[in-house]
């Protein structure tokens, strides 16, 4: 007899639906299993049979075959347990076909019959109901990520005698989540922004970055504070909205990364690799292609410390992905897209020492400091749209131990700008000045007169791209709305120059 039972496949961060079929007829006893499958899914022929003999299902002697459609996608992973388990015991009359029909199943069983947690629960429901699928049968431990889902009834079961159980009831006695409100609470972070004494460009500079989205670069001397600005970065954004924290949760679902006590994340991401990190794990890879580093930061900050000792190869794979916000990743088996929409932040020594170009410190050659600033490509840093240097903190602003403004009262004026943003590009497709493309730049970006003016001689002057060109107008767009001003004025471009002009005194 024939039965089927729908599930789904990770493909990359997303779902692809699968159909399970079994089917059992007469002839010599044989368990076969076909359908593209990796050797964790061919093994869950044995886990299947030894958890329902477990859980007392006495199953005959019979011809079965297992097939996982479509064939011509892999299917990887343990989530297909409970699906084959629900189908061989409706093809043996245990089930009724019609308790099945339309419901998603997902979940590894152990031997004993329990059903055990799975990663990618979050985008397999979402793709049951993106099908129509009228329930959705998961792992009770897998449960909480599901929480604001409220479209479709969820049920959790901890065991397959418990699904059976479920089963026997109309509607498997599943109810919809309730709807739940958003809530990003105010919490005060523990590195706070007014820990940091002096550095008030770098500060203005990650506000700036922060408010728009902007790509932000660190150059000074060692131990000036660089990675202690960026790492309070995080502390200074706004909470996600349910849109935006059920995204990123899907990512790092399918990246297995979430946990019981966090299963769904409120706050963007901050990510900070070592810089001996390959290639492969910066933009994502391998022969069944996972998140990389920049897809993890989606929504959030990919902090790179130390700059220039990350390989060329690894900084490379930025360059396309700060472009497009997303990458793509092809392999002979088909092409990936992951989303890459991050803020990049970076820091680095101006050479090998660190004290360029402070010649009573630096002992550093011409051609050392040249080769160490050479490491970084001329297209990558053009991709930065501010650069801000970090000065040594002086005396006076160390025993005076003056604080500025705390990352509480920071976040809530970046709140406002972005509430500005969202509203101005509501049906622009973008969220943030940082994103805008050429074209909306022009729209969106308009200047005064004497703006309009410095920006013809920094243009001329500095010998810019036309990406740099656009960073200039962007930047000052945020400055403008920092400043609650509607059209960009002379002191919001020239504040944009500053900040876009520095890398040429390293460079030069």
């Amino acid at each position: 007899m024939f039965s089927s039972i729908l599930s789904a496949a990770i493909s990359g961060v997303n779902c692809v639906p699968v159909r399970v079929e079994a089917d059992v007829s007469n002839g010599l006893p044989l368990f076969s299993m076909v359908g593209y499958l990796s050797t964790r899914v061919k093994e869950a022929q044995d886990r299947v049979c030894t958890a329902l003999r477990n859980s007392g299902f006495s199953l005959p002697a019979k011809r079965v075959t297992v097939n996982l459609s479509p064939a011509d996608i892999r299917k990887e992973g343990t989530g297909f347990d409970l699906p084959i388990a629900a189908a061989l015991l409706c093809s043996f009359g245990f089930l009724d076909k019609e308790q099945v029909r339309g419901v998603c199943m997902a979940g590894e069983l152990s031997l004993n019959g329990e059903v055990k947690g799975i990663r990618g629960i979050l985008p397999i429901v979402e793709a049951a109901i993106k099908c129509g699928c009228k329930l959705c049968v998961i792992p009770k431990e897998n449960l909480k990520e599901t929480e604001f889902l409220d479209t479709i009834p969820i049920l959790g079961v901890e065991s397959l005698d418990e699904a059976m159980a479920c089963a026997k009831k109309p509607g498997w006695g599943a109810k919809k989540n309730p709807p739940r409100v958003w809530e990003n609470q105010e919490e005060e972070p523990e590195e706070d922004f007014s820990d940091i004494l002096g550095q008030e460009a770098a500060k203005r500079a990650a506000v700036i970055a922060a408010a728009g989205f902007h790509n932000l670069l660190f150059i000074g001397a060692r131990g000036s504070g660089k990675t202690m600005i960026a790492s309070r970065i995080p502390g200074i954004f706004p909470g996600l909205s349910r849109e935006e924290g059920l995204e990123i949760s899907g990512i790092y679902s399918a990246a297995g990364l979430l946990s019981g006590e966090n299963p769904i994340l409120y706050k963007r991401p901050f990510r900070q690799p070592h810089h001996t990190i390959s290639p492969k794990a910066m933009a994502g890879g391998g022969r069944i292609p996972q998140a990389g580093e920049i897809t993890l930061a989606h929504r959030g900050v990919l902090f790179l410390d130390e700059l220039p000792e990350f390989s060329r190869a690894a900084l490379e794979t930025l360059r396309q992905p700060l472009e497009a916000h997303k990458i793509c990743i092809s392999r002979i088996n088909g092409t990936y897209e992951f989303p890459a929409d991050f803020l990049l932040v970076a820091a680095m020594n101006p050479c090998p020492c660190g004290y360029y170009p402070d010649r009573n410190r630096c002992s550093c050659t011409d051609g050392e400091v040249s080769r160490y600033l050479g490491r970084i490509s001329g297209p990558l840093l053009d991709r930065f749209d501010l650069c801000t240097e970090v000065k040594d903190v002086s005396a006076d602003q160390l025993w005076n131990r003056k604080k500025g403004s705390t990352s509480l009262q920071i976040r809530r004026e970046i709140l406002r700008v972005h509430n500005i943003q969202k509203e101005r590009y509501r049906n622009c497709g973008v969220s943030f000045n940082g994103s805008l493309s050429g074209k909306d730049v022009e729209v969106y970006c308009q200047t005064d007169r004497e703006g309009e003016r410095l920006l013809k001689k920094a243009y001329e002057k500095m010998n810019l791209s036309m990406r740099g060109y656009h960073k200039i107008l962007k930047t000052a767009r945020t400055i403008a709305d920092l400043d609650n001003e509607e059209r960009i004025q002379e002191k919001h471009v020239a504040e944009a120059v500053f900040y876009r002009n520095l890398d040429n005194k390293y460079r030069k």
